[in-house]
């Protein structure tokens, strides 16, 4: 793809995307460490699928987003998320599930917010699609994980809300780092 010329809050926000599709990636590997340790083939079927569409979202963004105009802190971010995916799945499929849900939920907002951006103020041919597309994706992720999390108890309605606070705090720093 061509170099794109964007608005900085389009930079601000595919660098931001960019961080956290490299999260989701690894939030997948961490929940498919921990299930290949346990053996659990089930666990390991939903990290596979679920990993293998935000590594396709993180390939689409980094054909938009010029390295150099990438996150610096992907470390941090790698590490964030292998531990989003792992520390719950220490505590089974449940945790794993709402805790997806949660994440997912949030990244369903924040793609809203870029999109609605693209609708009112335009942006560079195809971006929108993409966007929608992504969003579409992370909906069904989200909407897959609630179902299969179900009644979640209140110690894990709280670890959701930090990995949600987590996201939004990660997104912050995301658009400037």
């Amino acid at each position: 793809m061509t170099e794109q010329v964007f608005s900085n809050y389009l930079k601000r926000e595919l660098r931001s995307d960019h961080a956290g599709e490299t999260g989701a990636v690894f939030i997948y590997r961490g929940i498919a460490t921990v299930a290949a340790w346990r053996g659990d083939a089930e666990l390991m079927r939903f990290a596979t699928a679920h990993g293998q569409t935000e590594a396709e979202h993180l390939q689409l963004i980094e054909a938009w987003l010029p390295t150099q105009q990438r996150s610096r802190l992907l470390g941090p971010w790698r590490l964030a998320g292998w531990l989003t995916g792992a520390l719950p799945a220490l505590l089974g499929r449940r945790a794993v599930y709402a805790t997806i849900a949660a994440v997912e939920t949030f990244v369903d907002q924040h793609y809203q917010q870029q999109i609605d951006h693209l609708q009112t103020h335009g942006g560079p041919e195809g971006l929108l699609p993409l966007m929608l597309r992504c969003q579409a994706d992370e909906c069904h992720h989200r909407d897959e994980a609630a179902a299969l999390a179900g009644q979640v108890p209140g110690w894990l309605r709280a670890w959701c809300a930090v990995v949600g606070s987590g996201s939004a705090a990660a997104v912050v720093l995301a658009r400037r780092v």
